[in-house]
């Protein structure tokens, strides 16, 4: 597989209509969407409702600026902060793209099929997948920290893009929607 900026481009329209429409096909086939909130206070939902829509802002400002912004070369050169460069920069862009993407399509449909269900390893199944978001999310944000201390036009957007979705899928998703959730 050639992996290059255009296949990054396809992969990230392709999965993020995916991880939209899963949002929709879930929220409509739910039997009482408000359980999909879990035991999180109806009194924080209003709180945290704006911010997945940063979380949103900062996933495109972060993806823009990688598809189309950058420079072929910049691209090729990211790296993680703990290694050096090895010119397997769109790799990594691409694994923790998908890491938040294609869990992200199947969130939905876990937390509902745990609902429904609520085998003893369902539990495991969700909280797994929100991992891997944060995971694709942490990755996401130590390339765009690489990319700053090599000092890419952009990076720092790059950053602020990663900080704003961390806020969404690591804070509210991963940890506090979890430990909330009556996993019963």
């Amino acid at each position: 597989m050639d992996l290059n900026r255009d296949f990054l481009r396809l992969f990230t329209g392709v999965f993020g209509l995916l991880v939209l429409l899963s949002y929709v096909y879930g929220v409509s086939r739910a039997n009482d969407a408000q359980s999909l909130w879990g035991g999180i206070p109806s009194t924080w939902q209003n709180r945290i409702v704006p911010f997945m829509f940063i979380a949103a802002i900062g996933y495109l400002i972060y993806w823009w600026i990688v598809l189309f912004q950058l420079e072929p070369a910049s691209l090729e050169n990211m790296h993680w902060p703990w290694s050096d460069s090895d010119g397997s920069g769109l790799q990594n862009l691409f694994i923790a793209n998908a890491l938040v993407l294609i869990p992200s399509a199947l969130w939905l449909e876990s937390t509902l099929f745990h609902i429904n269900h609520q085998y003893s390893w369902t539990p495991i199944l969700v909280i797994g997948i929100l991992f891997l978001v944060s995971l694709g999310n942490f990755l996401m944000g130590a390339l765009a920290y690489s990319s700053y201390q090599d000092s890419i036009d952009g990076s720092r957007l790059m950053l602020v893009g990663s900080l704003m979705l961390a806020i969404q899928c690591i804070l509210f998703d991963f940890i506090i929607w979890s430990a909330k959730f009556p996993w019963k």
